[in-house]
């Protein structure tokens, strides 16, 4: 079934120019699909539906792990097409080594371009974008199936038992500012529209506000030394994080404005099971005050998104988002405190659902 259904860009601009001679349309959509699930099955069911054929991308090891770093794929870009290919509602597979897909869709022109609903069109890749338009692809964002996800189901293997505890969640905060979104994360656990607890919170900043919302509630709070670098912790101190985070029995680890990278030994200590918050929809604007880089692009909407930790600078697998308008006469100073509003919504909301797909194992 593999060697039918896998084509070569070229045999697919073939099979597309056959389409465009009559009223059949292709669907095309991309992506890992590494330990294929059933929020995937779903997902490419709906993207066939679209039209008479669907075409499925797969990025190749390379590019997987330029994407998700060095620890995936899981399976082997032939062992993920063949699964691919298996599936009922996949009439194509092709694979793809770079991390864009801006020259297979000029040279393929598929009809309709299907994606996950952790995107909108407004945070796709401009150049991708702008790629589709001039193929006159249809642009479709399709939903995603809720708590089904890879990093999700690998976070859920990588723990085996100790996941299976009874009781609230229990959290590890990292911080570098005033807490706000700690403090949204603390009212919600209070007003018991969250079934967590927060056990420790650890700041690089020693006078960190959220340092001081933390020992008003009784909760332990730790300063930790950062070092000479100014994006990352130095390598002891990331280790005392880490040493910290395991004396607190800390099952989850949330960044709640925390300004600086994440680097091994806490990814390998926590393994998808590190989430944030950022001030866009990625993956559109990452890096600092997304929000001015909204404005300046023009874009007709911002918001945020929550999603898992990984070793790249806000690339990690998205959770949930929530968008916030772009209103004419807006500021940076307006538009933050919008989408500001809009974090301390999301971010327990999310960690709720986090917390229950954790205690479904």
């Amino acid at each position: 079934m593999l060697t039918d259904k896998l084509k070569t860009p070229a045999q697919l601009a073939l099979i597309q120019a056959q389409f465009a001679g009559s009223t059949r349309r292709l669907v095309f959509t991309n992506g890992c699909f590494d330990l294929l699930h059933v929020g995937h099955v779903r997902y490419l069911q709906q993207a066939r539906a679209l039209g008479d054929a669907l075409l499925v991308a797969l990025n190749g090891d390379d590019s997987v792990r330029a994407l998700k770093g060095p620890s995936r794929p899981i399976n082997t870009e032939l062992d993920r097409a063949e699964v691919l290919a298996a599936l009922e509602c996949v009439d194509f597979v092709t694979v793809f080594h770079t991390e864009r897909v801006t020259d297979l869709v000029g040279e393929i022109r598929p009809d309709v371009y299907a994606k996950g609903g952790d995107y909108t069109v407004d945070s796709l890749n401009p150049e991708e974008v702008a790629a589709l338009r001039a193929a006159g692809s249809e642009i479709r964002i399709l939903p995603l199936v809720a708590g089904k996800s890879t990093t999700a189901t690998l976070a859920r293997a990588s723990q085996g038992a100790p996941a299976r505890s009874a009781g609230p969640l229990r959290l590890g905060v990292l911080g570098s500012g005033k807490g706000s979104n700690f403090r949204a994360i603390a009212e919600a656990i209070e007003n018991g529209t969250l079934d967590a607890e927060v056990r420790i919170v650890i700041s690089d900043v020693e006078e960190a506000g959220i340092l001081e919302l933390a020992r008003v509630r009784g909760i332990r709070a730790e300063h930790i030394v950062p070092g000479r670098f100014k994006t990352k912790l130095e390598p002891e101190s990331e280790a005392r994080v880490v040493e910290l985070l395991q004396e607190a029995d800390v099952e989850l680890v949330v960044l709640a404005g925390y300004m600086r990278m994440i680097k091994p030994p806490l990814l390998e200590a926590f393994p998808s099971r590190i989430i944030n918050i950022h001030p866009s929809l990625l993956p559109a604007f990452p890096g600092l005050r997304a929000w001015a880089q909204a404005l300046a692009a023009g874009a007709s909407t911002a918001g945020c998104t929550v999603h898992y930790v990984d070793n790249g600078m806000d690339t990690g697998e998205v959770i949930g988002q929530s968008e916030v308008p772009v209103l004419p006469g807006d500021t940076d100073e307006s538009l933050h405190a919008r989408i500001q509003v809009a974090e301390h919504a999301l971010y327990p909301a999310v960690i709720a659902r986090v917390a229950r797909g954790l205690r479904e194992i």
